[in-house]
């Protein structure tokens, strides 16, 4: 899959290809499902051993208190990056009660009434409370069933030595923060073009437990006595199952600036919708929702990616971004690879690498209405039937076949492959590249095909299987490997963040009826 050092700068236009600008930052945030080891969700509350929830930087919780959220800050080693995972996981199987573990798949297994299920709490701040409101309105909404999926967020971006020189050769003589956002969006939009091949090269959600879907329209075959699932699925998580929002369907959201994204969240954010108003923002004293809007904040806008920025305190994400720019990008389109303990490994990491540097490097035109619904419609033929090898996508409006497209999307990603190998003096960027066209060869060899097959000769329902993948990554986490002095770095995190918890919660001087108010209101 190697190509010369001098034909993939031809290919991206570029005179050179910095050394340091190889040094790609990422960081991991990994969600996992507390459960017991009978596979039942967890009612125990979050550990106090963990730190508080709402200030830990490593351990934090998602929609529930049993939705474990890990993070790593970012790194330009990717090495340093999965050790401080791995660390974060043996910390945190060492401080669980009853021997817990952490769900090893994206789909859940809820073994009882979705009700049954915990909010996530996050104190008593107002801050705080307005977390935990957020989620009660994503309940109300959607149900806790789907907020209690799992997945990986990626988050990518350049080294600061990139931008000055790349803009440079780009002839872009104005303010360096708008090229990187500039850049930043023109890599989304290839990213949207051609996220489908990431659901099928990494998609690991194939079946579902049958209570996963007890009263919901489905479309979905009989496994066995306790599970559903699309022979050829890939990625059900990403599908109707999964993260998705009748009311956001018509939503386009245009990529080609930054302000016309802002536009169209602030719009959503802004437009009331009548399912929600019927709900009502209160009942009987207590409060529903943030408010009855089509979205109550930015983040409860579903999509594959997103352009992100670190946040001031009190700062909504989308001022942010107005203010400074795109910092960086969240993939948001990843399963949890059940075989793999902390979920991905340095293979797929070396991938994403590859495939977000050609998404920036490469032509990106600007995107449009038809081709905004054509791209929804690939990814959802891709995440039901990705691994028939007589799919076709569309493209520009004509058929193409999907196994022909990948092949080509692959060999364009090579030449980001090879300039790092280079950069690195390493084979381990085309030999990822190498691994994921094996995978467009055969369908068997990708995640949701191996997982299928397992279940079927191994006799297992979709609950076993990940019962047993749960347990055994567990095992080899919980008992060794942490040193005392990461040990002594992760205890004396989680007791600084319950003093900080603490210190936000003694400083809050309004009710918080007037800081909802006042927060719907900015």
């Amino acid at each position: 899959m190697s190509k010369e050092f001098n034909e993939c700068l031809q290919h991206y236009k570029l005179p050179e290809f910095d050394a340091a600008w190889g040094a790609i930052h990422r960081g991991i945030e990994k969600e996992s499902l507390r459960v017991s080891t009978d596979g039942h969700i967890s009612l125990i509350p979050h550990p106090q051993a963990l730190g508080s929830s709402l200030t830990n930087p490593f351990i934090t919780t998602d929609f529930s208190e049993s939705l474990l959220e890990f993070i790593t800050p970012a790194y330009s080693d990717i090495d340093e990056c999965l050790k401080t995972m791995e660390n974060i996981h043996r910390f945190t199987l060492q401080n669980l009660e009853n021997d817990e573990m952490l769900w090893a798949s994206s789909m859940p297994c809820p073994l009882g009434s979705s009700e049954d299920i915990p909010i996530a709490q996050y104190g008593s701040s107002n801050v705080g409370k307005l977390k935990t409101l957020y989620r009660h309105g994503l309940s109300n909404r959607y149900g806790r069933l789907m907020q209690i999926i799992s997945g990986i967020h990626y988050n990518f971006s350049m080294p600061e030595e990139f931008w000055a020189p790349y803009a440079e050769i780009c002839g872009f003589k104005g303010d360096l923060k708008d090229f990187k956002t500039e850049k930043y969006l023109h890599l989304i939009r290839n990213f949207h073009r051609y996220s489908w091949l990431l659901i099928y090269l990494f998609g690991a959600s194939p079946a579902a437990c049958k209570c996963f879907v007890q009263g919901r329209e489905h479309g979905l075959e009989e496994l066995d006595d306790h599970t559903l699932y699309m022979p050829n699925a890939t990625c059900l998580r990403m599908g109707n199952l999964g993260y998705k929002s009748e009311a956001q369907k018509s939503l386009f959201v245009c990529y080609n600036e930054l302000d016309s994204y802002v536009d169209c969240l602030r719009e959503a954010m802004n437009t009331p919708y009548p399912e929600y108003e019927a709900l009502g923002q209160s009942a009987d004293g207590e409060y529903l929702q943030l408010n009855t809007n089509l979205l109550q904040l930015e983040n409860e806008f579903y999509s594959t990616i997103r352009p992100k920025r670190v946040v001031k305190s009190g700062q909504r994400p989308s001022e942010a971004l107005i203010q400074d720019g795109i910092e960086y990008i969240e993939v948001r389109a990843l399963d949890l690879n059940p075989y793999l303990p902390f979920g991905i490994d340095s293979e797929q990491i070396h991938f994403l690498d590859s495939f977000l540097l050609h998404c920036l490097l490469g032509e990106s035109p600007e995107c449009h209405k038809q081709e905004f619904f054509e791209v929804a419609d690939n990814l959802a033929k891709v995440v039901e039937h990705g691994r028939d090898p007589e799919l076709s996508l569309n493209l520009d409006g004509e058929s193409k076949q999907m196994n022909e497209w990948a092949n080509e999307i692959l060999a364009e990603v090579g030449n980001a492959a090879s300039m790092l190998d280079h950069l690195h003096a390493s084979t381990n960027y085309t030999s990822s590249l190498a691994a994921q066209s094996a995978k467009i060869a055969d369908p068997d060899l990708t995640p949701s095909g191996k997982i299928l097959k397992d279940m079927k000769e191994g006799g297992l329902s979709f609950f076993e299987f990940s019962l047993q993948q749960s347990a055994k990554h567990r095992d080899e986490l919980q008992n060794n490997g942490l040193s005392e002095a990461t040990a002594k770095m992760m205890r004396d995190t989680a007791a600084q963040s319950l003093k900080d918890q603490a210190d936000i919660e003694s400083l809050d001087t309004e009710s918080f009826d007037e800081y909802l108010k006042n927060w719907n209101d900015a």
